[in-house]
C-alpha cells in the first residue's frame, strides 16, 4: 500500500449540451457529449495518524469539511473499502469555481480514484459508478475522462470514440459566476416556451466523432440574455479564429476550440480584463495515463 498518491483533477467542456425537460424526480433529462480537456486542479491525499479526514484547501474561500464533495469521496470510499485510518488531502485549485467546467466534479471522482490507490483495493465499475453518482450528476464522467455521452441526468455515461484533438482556449470572465440552480431555472422557463420539445431523435452522439458538428448548448440562450458580456466573448472568439465556440456547461465559462496553437496563443492573450487558460482537449488515452485510473472501457 502506497503512503500518498498525488493526482491531476481535470476539467470539462460540453460539446453539446440539451436540456430535453424536467423529469419526475425534479431534476432535468439531459443529453449531452463531455470533452476532458487539459485544466486541471491538483489532489493528494496521505495516510495520517490523525483519525478522520483532514482537507486543506488553498482556496480559503471554499468549504473544506463534509460540504466540499473531495470530503464526501473520501468518506464514500473509506467507508466502501473498509479503511479505518486517518487521511490527509490536500486540494490545489486552479479551475475556477461556477464556470461550468466540473471542478468539484473532477476532485470528487479523483478523490475516489486516489483513495483506491492508497489502500491497494479495487472496486467492481458498476459499485463504482453508483458512488460518484451518488455524489454528483457529473462525477461518473470524470471515472472515464476522453469523450463520453450522458444521459439522464448526465450520470449515465458512454464512452465514445475520441475525435480530432483541438487546442482550447478558456475564457473565465472576471465578476460573472453562474449559479447551476439558477441556470436550471431559468433554463426550465425556456422549456415551458418551446413550440418543438427536444426529441432523442434529434441527437447525434456519434457526430463529434465522425465530423466536426456545432456546438449546442441550451443554457446559452437565459444565460447569455442575463450576461450579455458571455455572448460578447463567444463572438470575440470566433472573430479570432475558433473553429466552435460555445458556452462551458451552465456557464460562465466560455471557450473556443482552435485547429492551431499559434492561433489559440494569439486569441488567449486577446482577453486581458479575464481569466484565460490554453490547454488540449484529452483522449481517454491520455486521461487514463494520467490519472492511472482504473477505469479503461
Amino acid at each position: 500500500m502506497k503512503n500518498s498518491v498525488r493526482l491531476p483533477a481535470f476539467a470539462k467542456v460540453n460539446l453539446c449540451l440539451h436540456v430535453v425537460g424536467r423529469r419526475p424526480d425534479g431534476y432535468h433529462e439531459l443529453r449531452t457529449i463531455f470533452q476532458a480537456i487539459g485544466l486541471h486542479d491538483t489532489l493528494e491525499i496521505s495516510r495520517s495518524r490523525r483519525p478522520g479526514i483532514t482537507l486543506e484547501i488553498d482556496d480559503p474561500a471554499l468549504p473544506s469539511g463534509r460540504e466540499n464533495l473531495v470530503y464526501r469521496a473520501i468518506e464514500a470510499a473509506r467507508r466502501e473499502v473498509g479503511y479505518r485510518g486517518g487521511i490527509y488531502a490536500r486540494l490545489e485549485k486552479l479551475i475556477p469555481v461556477a464556470r461550468g467546467l466540473g471542478g468539484g466534479s473532477s476532485d470528487a471522482a479523483t478523490a475516489l480514484i486516489a483513495m483506491l490507490q492508497l489502500t491497494g483495493k479495487a472496486l467492481p465499475l458498476a459499485r463504482l459508478i453508483e458512488i460518484s453518482a451518488g455524489l454528483g450528476a457529473d462525477v461518473p464522467f470524470f471515472l472515464f475522462g476522453g469523450r463520453s455521452l450522458g444521459v439522464n441526468r448526465g450520470d449515465e455515461i458512454y464512452p465514445l470514440p475520441d475525435g480530432r484533438k483541438f487546442w482550447v482556449v478558456v475564457v473565465s470572465p472576471r465578476g460573472i459566476a453562474v449559479s447551476t440552480r439558477d441556470a436550471f431555472r431559468w433554463v426550465s422557463l425556456e422549456l415551458t416556451k418551446r413550440k418543438s420539445p427536444r426529441k432523442m431523435f434529434g441527437f447525434c452522439a456519434l457526430c463529434w466523432s465522425r465530423q466536426e458538428s456545432p456546438l449546442e448548448n441550451d443554457f446559452e440562450g437565459p444565460v447569455f440574455r442575463r450576461f450579455p458580456r458571455l455572448q460578447e466573448i463567444r463572438r470575440g472568439l470566433l472573430e479570432r479564429g475558433a473553429a466552435r465556440a460555445a458556452l462551458a456547461g451552465s456557464g460562465s465559462a466560455v471557450f473556443g476550440l482552435f485547429r492551431s496553437p499559434a492561433q489559440a496563443r494569439r486569441t488567449a492573450v486577446s482577453f486581458p480584463d479575464d481569466q484565460v487558460f490554453m490547454v488540449e482537449t484529452l483522449t481517454r488515452e491520455d486521461y487514463v495515463r494520467a490519472l492511472r485510473a482504473p477505469v479503461t472501457a
